[in-house]
């Protein structure tokens, strides 16, 4: 059985199941707008410390629990995979889990990573919202899909070079003749 560390009453992340009085069908709205004081992502994208997370639930008292359901959305900020320019985009998750009651059927009989338990029938949301944020997060995000990302030889962004920019290339064993005879290419007549 899943166990989660004691959730503090004092966090406003922290929902109180008690007003649902453990009755099967009764069911509370939440509308806020909270902020953590970590960033929530990923190294390349992540939604800062201290951003607003605009949370709309539903939880819900069920026979075995206490199912939360609904949204979280926020702005994510980070850097484009492929030409290192800064991406500021919205981000969202759809939220859905069931915190079982300790000695609930489902408590007892679910695999032990599988299940969140009530502790003091408290609810931690923040850690929810954390997990579903980061698996909606792209792994190599990118600015814009036909990002051409950047030059191999120089390093400047693509889309700030003008069209056909490439690089001459010397093989370093022709270097020596290079430099003895120079770049010009003098041919008999």
């Amino acid at each position: 059985m899943m166990t989660q560390n004691r959730p503090s009453p004092a966090s406003p992340w922290v929902y109180d199941t008690r007003l649902l009085s453990r009755q099967a069908g009764v069911m509370k709205r939440v509308q806020e707008t909270l902020t953590s004081d970590e960033r929530m992502g990923i190294d390349v994208l992540a939604i800062p410390a201290g951003e607003p997370i605009r949370l709309n639930l539903r939880i819900e008292s069920v026979v075995e629990g206490v199912l939360v359901s609904g949204t979280a959305i926020s702005r994510a900020v980070g850097e484009c995979a492929r030409c290192l320019t800064v991406i500021d985009r919205p981000v969202g998750a759809d939220l859905r889990e069931l915190y079982a009651y300790p000695n609930s059927v489902t408590a007892q009989t679910i695999e032990d990573d599988e299940v969140l338990i009530l502790t003091d029938d408290y609810i931690d949301l923040e850690s929810l919202v954390r997990d579903e944020i980061v698996v909606q997060l792209p792994l190599a995000p990118l600015c814009r899909p036909d990002c051409p990302g950047l030059c191999p030889t120089c390093g400047e962004r693509l889309d700030d070079l003008e069209p056909g920019h490439s690089h001459e290339i010397l093989d370093p064993r022709w270097a020596a003749l290079r430099n003895q005879f120079g770049t010009q290419s003098s041919r008999p007549e």
